[in-house]
C-alpha cells in the first residue's frame, strides 16, 4: 500500500473514533508530517483524500476542520465547496416564493444526526415552492437550527435565507454535501409544480456546513425531471 493511503487511513479511522476534537482544526501539515515522517506532497494527497470524502475541509489560513456531517459508506455524495443559493445562482432571472409551511419544531432522529443537534433542540421546518420567471422550478423543504440560525421571518423566506445568514448574520458558508437521485412525484410535487403521477423527480439532499464544519441546514429540494440539468467539471491535477 502507498504511505499517503496507509496515512489516510490511520487519519479516517481516528476521525470516525471522535480522536481529533470537532471544535478546531486537526493538527497542521508539518506536525502530521513529523509524527507520519513522511513529505509535505505525501501528507497532502493523504489529506487531499480525505477532503475528497467529505471528511474534512481546508480553510485557508485556518486549517483544516473535520466536517461534522455522517457519512455512510454505502452512499455516494455530491460534495461542493460552493453553496450560494438559488437567488444568488441565477441573479440575472426573477426568482419569487411561495411559502408552504413555515413553524419551529423539535427534530426527528434523523434531522437531529444530519444537524449534529439533540432531538430537544429546536428548528425551523420551512417548505417553499420556488419560482423563475413565474414559473415553478423547485420544492424545497429545509431544516435549520433556530440557535445556529436566528431571525428567519417570512419576509426573508420570500426574499433569500443564504443573503441572511451571509449578510445579517455575518456568518460564512463553507459547502455542502449533496446526494441526487430519482424519485417517483408525490402529492406535493403534483399539486406546486405541476407534475403528472407518472412523472419523475430528482431530487437534492443537502446538507450545508459553515467554513468551521458545522451543519446548519439540512433539506430537500425537489425538481421537475425536465426542468434540472447537474452539471460536474472535473479537472486533472496531474
Amino acid at each position: 500500500m502507498n504511505k499517503y493511503k496507509h496515512i489516510s487511513d490511520e487519519i479516517r479511522k481516528r476521525i470516525k473514533e471522535g480522536y481529533y476534537p470537532t471544535s478546531r482544526p486537526i493538527p497542521d501539515e508539518h506536525s502530521l508530517c513529523e509524527e507520519f515522517a513522511c513529505s509535505r506532497m505525501t501528507m497532502k494527497k493523504a489529506l487531499d483524500i480525505l477532503v475528497a470524502e467529505g471528511l474534512l475541509y481546508r480553510k485557508r489560513g485556518h486549517g483544516t476542520f473535520i466536517i461534522q456531517v455522517p457519512n455512510k459508506d454505502s452512499e455516494v455524495n455530491v460534495i461542493s465547496e460552493e453553496s450560494l443559493g438559488l437567488s444568488n445562482l441565477v441573479k440575472d432571472k426573477e426568482v419569487s416564493s411561495r411559502i408552504i409551511a413555515f413553524d419551529v419544531q423539535f427534530p426527528s432522529a434523523q434531522v437531529a444526526e444530519q444537524l449534529n443537534i439533540r432531538t430537544d433542540s429546536p428548528i425551523y421546518r420551512i417548505i417553499r415552492l420556488r419560482s423563475i420567471n413565474n414559473e415553478p422550478y423547485v420544492l424545497e423543504k429545509t431544516f435549520m437550527p433556530t440557535n445556529l440560525i436566528p431571525g428567519i421571518t417570512e419576509e426573508i423566506l420570500n426574499s433569500s435565507i443564504y443573503n441572511h445568514i451571509q449578510n445579517t448574520l455575518e456568518l460564512k458558508i463553507g459547502g455542502a454535501h449533496r446526494k441526487i437521485r430519482a424519485s417517483k412525484s408525490n402529492s406535493l410535487d403534483q399539486e406546486y409544480l405541476g407534475c403528472k403521477s407518472d412523472d419523475p423527480i430528482l431530487e437534492v439532499e443537502q446538507v450545508g456546513f459553515l467554513n468551521n464544519g458545522i451543519p446548519f441546514e439540512y433539506s430537500f429540494s425537489r425538481h421537475r425531471y425536465d426542468r434540472f440539468v447537474f452539471t460536474s467539471v472535473s479537472i486533472s491535477k496531474q
